[in-house]
């Protein structure tokens, strides 16, 4: 085997590393709560189309993404570990009931608690205690899923 082939053979097999996913998710943490976007009232204006602040930046989240999936696919990228990202197909399917309710579910219950489900360990870890109450309600939906997933439709 040749030094190149040994190389690349090594460098597709690298283990899975869990520090750089811990390290994205402080520095998301640390932008979430500077961007206020774990606030309660900016989810509260956001939801009495009060204020454009959160439609801003999910605006700008959904476009960093359009252009990271584009970079993606267009440089063929790989993650850390050298494996190959991959891309479901392009092929739309107009969503079904499932999604609309699941989808209105999940908005329901973030405009009551007002905060969604990605910030609750920086709400809790900034201070507000509540947020145990969502995150064992969080679980507990996880867990009754899980339970019930069998009978549920999917596609």
């Amino acid at each position: 085997m040749n030094p190149a082939s040994e190389r690349s053979a090594s460098m597709a097999t690298l283990p899975e590393r869990l520090w750089p996913y811990l390290a994205m998710g402080i520095v998301l943490g640390i932008v979430f709560t500077r961007s206020e976007v774990v606030s309660w009232f900016r989810i509260q204006e956001m939801f009495r189309f009060q204020s454009f602040h959160m439609y801003g930046i999910i605006g700008s989240a959904v476009f960093v993404g359009a252009i990271s999936l584009l970079l993606i696919k267009r440089f063929e990228a790989r993650s850390l570990t050298r494996r190959p990202l991959e891309i479901p197909s392009d092929n739309f399917v107009a969503p079904g009931y499932q999604y609309w309710l699941g989808g209105t579910t999940f908005g329901v219950g973030w405009g009551l608690l007002g905060a969604c489900p990605g910030p609750i360990y920086v709400l809790f870890g900034s201070g507000v205690t509540v947020m145990i109450a969502a995150f064992a309600s969080a679980i507990a939906g996880v867990w009754t899923y899980g339970a019930i997933r069998h009978r549920l439709p999917h596609s």
